[in-house]
């Protein structure tokens, strides 16, 4: 068995390391497997049959809509409107307008389930408005790379759906999981925020103008349309009057209506978010089908049971389980984007979690974590990649600003293996009621 798990790194490592396509290289590296060890494996009707089960799952059917709807309302005022809303909010509250990058992701996640999406459209506003302004500019960066992965957190969210058709498990649970540990990841953000500029009131820009009260009520006009997206899409949601499927279809509904009243979105714009969530899709599609099929292949070989052995005989506690894979994804993000980080490594680590006694729910909102911080982490991190032409700074710089919140992220994670309850409350809370 030995032999096969090192057949199965130096494929992947051979295959993927020649630029091939992820979806392609898995395909092709289970196939090379079931070739080697299992001829007798019927390969074109194991592939044809995890291609039909995958992509026509209803699950999956919310995956492009939710897409879609983050595409279109790139192309609107979303990102002004955070702006002008927020701001008036934020007089009095230390850090002042540094709040704006953490306070707009986290609103815009709850309609995006992306996080590149999230961090650029939040970012083309709030980072040269701030910087402007004499705001720290490393301060700034580096909130919107945390920030920004919010987008993979705060439902709906297109890797927890990802996850879910992977380990079979309902994705309107995992969405209502992401809630509080989405809120209080947002709160931490900002309370690192606050801190650092009580101990250097320099990193922030001049006081802003007064405002009245009445003036502050007047700029919550212009959150009006994303507020009432939210309510449409997430509310509908937990309040069980819509499926996630049905609840992407209004997202969508309400984006273009957005984008219509906002007079930002003609025909062509429409268009060209169509195309792009088709070619995003394209891709999330086929990764899925080849980690599909190479999950099948090494499951008819016996791996994942190997290897749980294998690290069930070092006998570590479900704690130091836990660090041992955070460890071990922080090292893989380094090399490897999120989506595949997940597809490669869930047939193995699922089980050994679960084995540790840590529900697949519990698992969702861990991997979610580890997938945003492989999202700040070089030189592959795709936040990186995009303040990066925000602001036009180097990606060393950028990494550097970036670090107190990969950390935060790390201490997140270790505290929702000390405190499990945090996942679970808000899904037992709603099912109870």
């Amino acid at each position: 068995m030995g032999k096969i798990t090192f057949s199965l790194l130096g494929l992947m490592t051979l295959i993927l390391g020649t630029g091939v396509w992820i979806g392609l290289g898995l395909v092709g590296t289970g196939a090379a497997l079931a070739a080697l060890y299992r001829p007798a494996l019927p390969l074109f009707k194991l592939l044809a049959q995890q291609t039909w089960n995958t992509l026509v799952s209803p699950e999956m059917l919310a995956l492009p809509l939710f897409i879609f709807m983050a595409e279109i309302l790139f192309r609107t005022k979303i990102s002004e409107a955070l702006f002008s809303g927020l701001a008036p909010w934020l007089r009095h509250v230390p850090g002042r307008l540094a709040h704006i990058t953490v306070l707009g992701c986290t609103l815009f996640a709850s309609v995006c389930g992306s996080s590149a999406a999230t961090t650029a459209t939040v970012g083309r506003i709030t980072a040269k408005e701030l910087i402007s302004r004499g705001y720290n500019r490393d301060l700034i960066t580096g909130s919107l790379a945390g920030a920004g992965t919010l987008g993979f957190l705060i439902p709906p969210s297109t890797i927890m759906i990802i996850y879910g058709v992977m380990a079979e498990e309902s994705i309107l649970k995992l969405f209502m999981a992401g809630i509080l540990p989405g809120l209080l990841m947002a709160a931490s953000y900002m309370g690192y925020i606050g801190v650092r500029a009580l101990m250097n009131p320099a990193l922030v820009g001049e006081a802003l103008a007064p405002t009245t009260f009445i003036e502050k009520l007047v700029a919550l006009k212009d959150l009006g349309p994303l507020l009432l997206l939210i309510i449409g899409v997430v509310g509908s949601m937990y309040g069980g009057i819509a499926s996630p499927t049905e609840a992407a279809a209004v997202g969508v509904g309400g984006a273009i209506l957005i984008g219509a009243f906002q007079k930002t979105l003609n025909l062509s714009n429409l268009m060209q978010a169509a195309k792009q969530a088709a070619d995003s899709c394209a891709m999330i599609g086929l990764i899925m089908v080849g980690a599909m099929f190479l999950s099948t292949v090494i499951g008819y070989l016996g791996m994942p049971r190997y290897i749980a052995g294998i690290i069930e005989g070092w006998g570590l506690s479900p704690f130091m389980l836990i660090i041992v894979l955070l460890i071990f994804y922080i090292i893989l993000g380094t090399v490897m984007e999120g989506l595949g980080c997940i597809v490669m490594t869930l047939p193995i680590t699922l089980p050994l979690v679960m084995a540790a006694g840590y529900s697949k729910v519990w698992f969702g909102i861990f991997i979610v974590i580890v997938v945003e911080m492989a999202q700040v982490s070089p030189p592959v991190g795709f936040n990186l990649t995009v303040i990066q032409r925000l602001t036009g700074d180097s990606m060393a710089r950028i990494t550097r600003a970036t670090m107190p919140f990969f950390f935060i992220m790390c201490a997140f994670v270790l505290l929702i293996a000390i405190f499990p309850e945090i996942i679970s409350i808000v899904p037992d809370m709603l099912a109870n009621n």
